[in-house]
């Protein structure tokens, strides 16, 4: 093991069918408006955790909910989890604002997701 411990859970992204429809119920639930609101994404911030809802079905849509663990150095910690046994469904890659991102399955079909801001 090296010493790149996660910095925990922050991110889950949802994969929606209707966007609209799925930011009036996640508004609701969070009890905040969203801080993005794109065609692409609609992201909320809510008692620091970041929730994400992506079109169903996209090119980049998971198949399910995916929670994102943060992380100081994303090459490193996939070199490790890879190492470990896991796959990498999607290597790393920036999805803006620096931001970087990777899934990986684990030795169940479970994906896992990794995120590292810059």
């Amino acid at each position: 093991m090296t010493d790149s411990a996660t910095q925990g859970i922050k991110t889950v992204l949802h994969p929606v069918s209707d966007l609209a429809k799925a930011k009036g119920v996640y508004a609701a639930l969070l009890g905040v408006a969203p801080q993005t609101d794109e065609s692409y994404y609609v992201g909320f911030e809510a008692a620091g955790q970041q929730i994400g809802l992506v079109p169903a079905g996209g090119p980049q849509s998971p198949a399910g909910p995916v929670a994102y663990w943060h992380v100081p150095d994303i090459e490193a910690k996939l070199a490790e989890v890879v190492a470990a046994g896991a796959t990498v469904q999607e290597p790393a890659h920036d999805v803006g604002g620096g931001r970087l991102v990777a899934t990986v399955t684990d030795l169940d079909g479970n994906v896992l997701g990794l995120l590292q801001d810059q």
